[in-house]
């Protein structure tokens, strides 16, 4: 008896730890700006992960579609969550990086909006072979620099710079005079990897870059920038900035009474809620980028937005929006890897080929190539027009008339 009772507990301890085992769950670590000047765009993508996490552990079921709902692949297994705050400092970026994967042991990462600290950070991440999915830094130079654990799923920097060209053609061919163009760029990687790349598209477009105007992230005052775009007088400005940069430059744009003709915003500052909340009634007509829509009501996009704007009172923006695509990507290679193993991850990573119809994000699919870039990403534009962006471009997209010239106020 003795030997059966043995043998009993020895076949009991098996099965709860091949249990165990079996349910392992998958720790990931998030890297946004939670305090500091980009505070409400790092608490957007925060609540965006969390709820993409709530869907695909199973807590909202009657959203369906998107890939990974339930981790069958973990066997009962979940995701778990743990954040850092990184408030938009590229070296405490890589200090919480590393605490992250030393100390709480986390499988995966995901961030972290600005591209400094994403391109700082994702340092460590290679270093210690932990695979980091970017929802949304689009500085060039964060892949392409031969790393196998960073994958990116947004469009990238030339992809909008050429966008904004193939814009301003058709306004052109509308019957508006564009031909000349300036930038307005903050002086991190993120402002001069787009400027770059605008550079070079304008040039090859055949338009005229008649300004370049690069300023201190987060300063207080931007006047002598306005006056000179008030002297240069393009056709178009195209602003790179996060949100109190964009912000400072729209009040400052009305109080120098000066409306530029076309306002493009490159996302960031453009996306993040504080925007419309702050000057959207004196930035009418402004236009940004964005692979985000809502959708119809009763679509899986329109159940998504209903419960994140449950959650944070906001309706979902591009950022938000391309932080929680990221981290189905994520979720959807840690149900195939089926295993909580950083290396396992990345495997699965790299066999990425989800289609459209299996995002929210209006991208062609999600495949990555050997620098880790999506290379099925895209998007399209929006225009400010009353309370709401709504699409304008391309023509196949839209949902309203695009407005010409940048009115400002209502």
């Amino acid at each position: 008896m003795k030997n059966l009772v043995g043998v009993g507990v020895v076949t009991v301890a098996m099965a709860l730890s091949g249990g165990a085992i079996a349910q392992q769950n998958v720790k990931v670590g998030g890297l946004f700006p939670l305090s500091g000047n980009a505070a409400s765009a790092g608490q957007q993508a925060k609540a965006a992960v969390e709820l993409a996490v709530d869907i695909v552990n199973g807590k909202y079921p009657d959203v369906t579609g998107m890939p990974a709902v339930g981790l069958p692949g973990l066997k009962g297994g979940k995701i778990e969550l743990t954040f850092a705050d990184h408030q938009g400092n590229p070296s405490t970026g890589q200090s919480q990086a590393l605490r992250l994967i030393q100390q709480e042991k986390v499988s995966a990462l995901i961030g972290a909006y600005q591209s400094s600290v994403t391109f700082a950070g994702t340092q460590v991440a290679e270093r210690y072979g932990t695979p980091w999915v970017v929802g949304d830094s689009v500085a060039s130079n964060i892949t392409g620099r031969g790393f196998k654990f960073t994958f990116r799923v947004t469009p990238i920097a030339s992809d909008f710079a050429y966008n904004y060209m193939d814009f301003l053609n058709d306004v052109k061919k509308m019957g508006h005079p564009v031909k000349t163009v300036a930038t307005v760029y903050e002086n991190t990687d993120y402002g001069t990897s787009i400027a770059e790349t605008l550079r070079k598209a304008i040039k090859e477009k055949g338009f005229d870059l008649i300004a370049e105007i690069p300023y201190a992230a987060n300063t207080t005052d931007v006047s002598p920038q306005v006056l000179q775009l008030k002297d240069k007088k393009p056709d178009a400005v195209i602003f790179v900035s996060y949100t109190s940069d964009t912000i400072l430059y729209m009040k400052t744009l009305k109080q120098l009474d000066y409306k530029p003709p076309i306002v493009i915003g490159d996302d960031s500052g453009f996306s993040d809620p504080a925007f419309i909340k702050n000057v959207g009634t004196i930035s009418q007509g402004a236009v940004n980028r964005s692979a985000w829509d809502i959708g119809k009501p009763g679509s899986v996009t329109a159940k998504i937005n209903e419960l994140f704007k449950a959650k944070t009172g906001y309706d979902m923006d591009d950022t938000s929006g391309r932080n929680m695509q990221a981290m189905f990507v994520l979720a959807d290679a840690i149900n195939r890897a089926g295993s909580a193993k950083s290396d396992a991850i990345q495997a699965a990573l790299q066999k990425t080929d989800l289609k459209p119809e299996q995002l929210m994000m209006g991208y062609k699919g999600v495949k990555f190539d050997e620098t880790g870039q999506n290379t099925l990403a895209a998007t399209y534009l929006i225009q400010l027009q009353g309370a709401n962006y709504v699409a304008v471009w391309p023509e196949k997209s839209a949902t309203a008339k695009m407005q010409i010239p940048f009115k400002g106020s209502e």
